[in-house]
């Protein structure tokens, strides 16, 4: 049984459909759920059971924890965690925990990397940014995650049209289409490899 520890600030909607895709799966268990914001829309999800009743308990974490210890790493370890996935979690990954768990941490990113990505280029950042520069493409990226943001191996990417009259929202709803149809897959491909 391979073990998903899903890391997500906002309102989970990445975070659901992953615990979805596997909530059938006799081999991977989503196992838990950790945020840093405890008004997170996320654990409102995780504690009703998410979209299929697959109930997922949730980890609230702060600054001090996350990056002056080691205790989130020695409980992902505890947990026998094969794969964290971040599913919209602004904060950088602390280097000891990267190195605790090398190639087995991934990400997903609104854009087409290596554009707009970086510190502060997240959620409708990014969509403002691509329609500003007048783009004629977004996408997603989905790779590994290291020290820096935003700049681990690619593993998959997928690409949208930007039309001359998208607005931000418009880009969104169209990258949030590809983050649902291919994260979760994404990710069972990492695992089968693992």
């Amino acid at each position: 049984m391979k073990r998903i520890a899903l890391f997500a600030s906002g309102s989970g909607s990445n975070a659901e459909k992953i615990a979805d895709y596997f909530a059938d799966s006799a081999d991977v268990d989503v196992t838990l759920l950790l945020t840093n914001n405890p008004k997170a829309g996320v654990i409102d999800r995780a504690r009703r059971g998410f979209g299929k009743n697959t109930h997922v308990p949730v980890l609230l974490f702060d600054r001090t924890t996350f990056y002056n210890s080691d205790r989130i790493t020695q409980f992902l370890q505890q947990q026998q965690i094969d794969l964290i996935v971040l599913a919209g979690f602004m904060w950088l990954m602390p280097a000891g925990l990267v190195s605790a768990f090398p190639d087995r941490i991934v990400n997903i990113h609104p854009a087409l990397l290596p554009k707009y990505g970086g510190k502060g280029m997240y959620g409708h950042f990014v969509h403002e940014a691509v329609v500003a520069a007048g783009e004629g493409e977004s996408g997603i990226t989905i790779h590994f995650v290291n020290e820096h943001y935003d700049e681990g191996q690619i593993i998959f990417q997928a690409s949208c049209p930007v039309l001359p009259t998208d607005t931000p929202d418009d880009v969104a709803h169209s990258v949030q289409v590809l983050e649902h149809t291919h994260y979760p897959r994404v990710v069972a491909d990492v695992l089968a490899r693992l």
